[in-house]
This record gives C-alpha cells, sequence and structure tokens, in this order.
C-alpha cells in the first residue's frame, strides 16, 4: 500500500549559538503534488530545506520519507535517495557544454577511459524529451539565458532520479515567456509524480502553481492551507501575523513650493542616456519607472558618480556640482543603495556594525584608532530605529535575512545624514512582510525632509509610494506623471514609447 505522502517532517527543531531557529517545524509532501513554502526572509525556510538536504543535523523531531525514517548527512546522501534542490544562484559551469553540466561527475566513459561526449548527448536528449525540454545539449551552457539555464539544472536533478524537488525563488530572474515553460515543466514532472517544494514570495504564481500552501513564521510554524480555498491576503495574513495594504497613493505629500534639492539637466552617457532632465524636491519621493535596459539604474549611478557620464549638469539645492566619484556624491549629501547589493553594498563578512559605518569612518577614527564602542552604539541606535532583526552589532551581515540587510545599508546612510537617497529596486528579493516594512521607511523618510529617487520594476510598488513618477524607454525621459494621474496603463504606454527611426 502506497504511503499518503512522500515526505513527513513533524516537530522539527534547530539551534544555533543564541538563536532558536526552527521551533517545532512540520512539512508534508505527497506525490505529485506542489507545496508552496512562504514565510517572511528570516521566518526558517532555508534553515528547514538545510536539515531536509542533510546540510543541517535537526536537533529534534521526525522525517519520515516514502514511509521509512529519514535521516542524511549531506546533500549527496540525500541527492541518492531522490531529493534534489534548485537554488536561486545557479551552480553550474559555463564553459562546459549542456550535457557536461547534466553529467558532471557522472561522466559516461569510451572504453572505461576516454569520456564519451556522445553517449552523454544522447542520454541528455533522451532527459530532455522525457521532461519536455528543447536545448541543444552540445552548446555551451554560458551561451544560455538564466531561464534556460534553470531548466538544465531541473534536468539535472530529475537525471538523478528525483522524487522531491526543491525550487527556491525559481522565477527570481526570469522573463514573463521563462515562467511559462518553467510552470509547464513543472507540470509534467507532477504528472510524473514527483512531488515539489516551492519556495516563492511572489503570491501570484503561489496562487497559480501551488496544491497546497504552508506557511512559516519566526522560526515556527503556521499552518498549511489548501491554495484554492484561500485569498492571497489570508495567506499574507499569516505569514507576517497583520493585514498588508497596498493601495495606491492617491495624492502628492509634496507641497508646490517645495524647494529643488536635486536638479539634472541634459544628463548623457553614450547610448544608455540620453538627455534626462529632471528635478526632484524636498521630501519628495519620486518613481523612476521603465522596462528593463530602460536606463533607470545607468541614470541613478551617474548621479552618484559611480559611473561617468559625457554631457549634462547637476546641481544641488541651485549650486552646480562636480560628481565624478561616489565619494563626490556623498560630500555632497547623496546616498545610494544599489540594486545590485551583493556586488556593490554589501560586505557579507563583515559585522553589521562594520556595514553600517563604512560610509562614515572618519567620524570614528582618532590618532589612527577606530573608537570601535562609538562606532557601534551608533549602528545600534539607528539599526534600533529602523526595527532591523539582528542578534547583535556583531553579528556577520551574511546571517541576516535580505530585508535586514537592506535595513543596515539604509542605517548607512541615515548617519551619513544623506539628504537625497537613490533606492534601486528596493525591495528586490525580500518578502511582503519586510516590503510593508520598507515602504513604511521610505515614507517615514520622506516626511522627515529626505528627498529619495525610488527605480523600481514593479508597477504596484511605484504607484504606492511615489509622489510623481518619471518614465524611462531605451534611455530617454519619455514623461512625467503626477501620481493623481498615475496608472499602471499610462506607465506602461510611456516605457514602450520608443524612439522613431
Amino acid at each position: 500500500m502506497q504511503q499518503e505522502f512522500l515526505l513527513e517532517m513533524n516537530g522539527i527543531d534547530k539551534r544555533f549559538l543564541g538563536v532558536h531557529a526552527l521551533k517545532g517545524v512540520n512539512l508534508n509532501l505527497k506525490r505529485g503534488e506542489v507545496v508552496a513554502l512562504v514565510g517572511e526572509n528570516g521566518a526558517g525556510k532555508s534553515t528547514l530545506m538545510k536539515v531536509l538536504t542533510g546540510i543541517y543535523q535537526p536537533d529534534g523531531g521526525t522525517i519520515t520519507y516514502e514511509g521509512s525514517p529519514y535521516a542524511v548527512r549531506n546533500i549527496r546522501e540525500a541527492q541518492e535517495l531522490g531529493i534534489g534542490m534548485i537554488h536561486q544562484e545557479l551552480n553550474m559551469m559555463n564553459h562546459l557544454t549542456v550535457a557536461q553540466n547534466i553529467f558532471i561527475g557522472r561522466e559516461s566513459l569510451a572504453g572505461g577511459v576516454w569520456i564519451d561526449d556522445a553517449q552523454m548527448v544522447k542520454k541528455t536528449r533522451e532527459l530532455f524529451n522525457y521532461i519536455g525540454i528543447n536545448i541543444d545539449p552540445t552548446i555551451k551552457l554560458g551561451t544560455l539565458t538564466v531561464g534556460k539555464q534553470q531548466m538544465v539544472e531541473i534536468a539535472k536533478a530529475v537525471s538523478h532520479n528525483t522524487k522531491l524537488l526543491i525550487l527556491d525563488e525559481p522565477t527570481a530572474a526570469l522573463t514573463q515567456t521563462e515562467i511559462e515553460e518553467l510552470f509547464k515543466i513543472m507540470g509534467d514532472l507532477k504528472a510524473k509524480g514527483i512531488g515539489m517544494i516551492y519556495i516563492s514570495h511572489r503570491m501570484d504564481e503561489i496562487k497559480r502553481i501551488s496544491d497546497r500552501v504552508t506557511v512559516m513564521r519566526d522560526g515556527e510554524y503556521v499552518g498549511t492551507v489548501d491554495t484554492d480555498k484561500t485569498t492571497k491576503d489570508e495567506i499574507i495574513q499569516m505569514m507576517i501575523g497583520r493585514v498588508v495594504y497596498e493601495d495606491p497613493k492617491q495624492k502628492s505629500n509634496v507641497p508646490d513650493d517645495a524647494e529643488v534639492v536635486l536638479e539634472v539637466k541634459n544628463l548623457c552617457s553614450g547610448n544608455t542616456i540620453k538627455n534626462v532632465s529632471f528635478q526632484l524636491r524636498k521630501g519628495e519621493i519620486l518613481g523612476f519607472s521603465g522596462l528593463m535596459g530602460a536606463g533607470r539604474t545607468e541614470v541613478a549611478r551617474a548621479i552618484f558618480g559611480a559611473d561617468p557620464y559625457d554631457c549634462g549638469e547637476i546641481y544641488i539645492k541651485g549650486e552646480r556640482v562636480e560628481i565624478r566619484t561616489p565619494a563626490d556624491a556623498v560630500q555632497h549629501g547623496i546616498g545610494y543603495l544599489s540594486e545590485d547589493r551583493k556586488r556593490y553594498g554589501l560586505m557579507l563578512i563583515k559585522s553589521v556594525a562594520e556595514n553600517t559605518a563604512i560610509a562614515n569612518m572618519d567620524r570614528y577614527i582618532k590618532f589612527g584608532f577606530i573608537n570601535d564602542r562609538k562606532m557601534k552604539e551608533e549602528a545600534l541606535e539607528y539599526n534600533t530605529k529602523l526595527r532591523t532583526k539582528t542578534p547583535s552589532m556583531n553579528q556577520l551581515l551574511k546571517n541576516l535575512s535580505g530585508g535586514n540587510q537592506q535595513k543596515v545599508i539604509i542605517a548607512r546612510w541615515l548617519i551619513k545624514n544623506s539628504d537625497i537617497l537613490i533606492f534601486d529596486e528596493p525591495t528586490r528579493g525580500i518578502d511582503v512582510g519586510a516590503k510593508s516594512e520598507i515602504y513604511t521607511l521610505i515614507n517615514e523618510l520622506a516626511a522627515q525632509g529626505k528627498s529619495i529617487i525610488m527605480i523600481s520594476s514593479e508597477l504596484v510598488e511605484i504607484l504606492r509610494l511615489s509622489d510623481r513618477v518619471l518614465v524611462m524607454c531605451e534611455g530617454r525621459k519619455t514623461g512625467e506623471l503626477d501620481i493623481a494621474e498615475a496608472n499602471q496603463e499610462n506607465i506602461m504606454k510611456l516605457s514602450t514609447m520608443r524612439e522613431e527611426a
């Protein structure tokens, strides 16, 4: 008799030094079912999956897999039992072919000596036909889009005779077309009896692809609901313990006579920025909208001195300034939160205090020595104001959730007392609860007189926060809209207003 559940995790407990990460968490999964695992960043989702895949050993609770007790010591043992995981950040070899990536470490050999590429290509084609993937096994992996690379990784997992597949934020870097292809593959895998745990913050996708939703909050199990019998608002409320409203802003909060604190005139940079001009007023949230490649980030980086510009003028409070380096921008009261925070903003192996203080180290250095106590006190003061969740200022930044890492960077610029803040994709990769806190924080900063440029690819976010919306297409400003007249239709029309030949 076949067991009802492929996987049962009951009362899973996990402790680290000073942190009770999992507190009696439950999760079960049937064959051919998709269970969405949701919760705010820091809720314990990743820790639970690391217990399942053998990276961590549980301190309490039981796991049953295919009707038998389950205890693995590493990823390889989990893989041998048919449990695979597709990580948000793909870990593959771009210089190898698709087939070589799928069978790396398990290469076919000719005569027991030479690698048999032809045999691996043949096996890969059979595998792709089985799953429903149309990719040439002989091409280099690095030539594929992120979406196609992800499909290759799914195929690699299935090639291990996978029965349970974990997908961690699989659509974060995909286009809509690639998302549709992914969902089709997931549908085919369901039909073959493969169970899937789907981790995502995207409520629309969760409602569409999952059969049930398991919710975690602060390391605890909140509950499991049937997807078709619940609403997005109910799931969000389970995740954060409160209702999050996402109504658009009805009117600007900025007085007509508010001071212009930043003016950009005729900014140009090659083909990426074409004659862009705008003003930013005191206490204003100016939303930058547009499709990918519109040039929004390029404008922000040029203003901050991170990238050179060919022509144009920048004025701070009516005075023309020369900004050629980030140090120039900081000196003029501009702070920048990059869209690629891991590359340009975060020092993951440094402490919360060091990350908070890095733009202000001159405040803490005297006679060549760092006043560590003062640095930690100020870091604590500003992170407390932002409600950053961390055991201490000594905690390494890599151990914080995405939303809390975001707050640390904001604290960095608040200590510097930056009057102009550029937020590039401020909520990318963070959950709905942390998003709501960041939204509240941005509004609070504007109410305090900070002037904010907010670049976002989410129209809901633009409409919720902005006092005014600047829209770009192919490096040009195609229009400005007061928030009272802005809607998704108007913004999308301007976002697609390509330059006539």
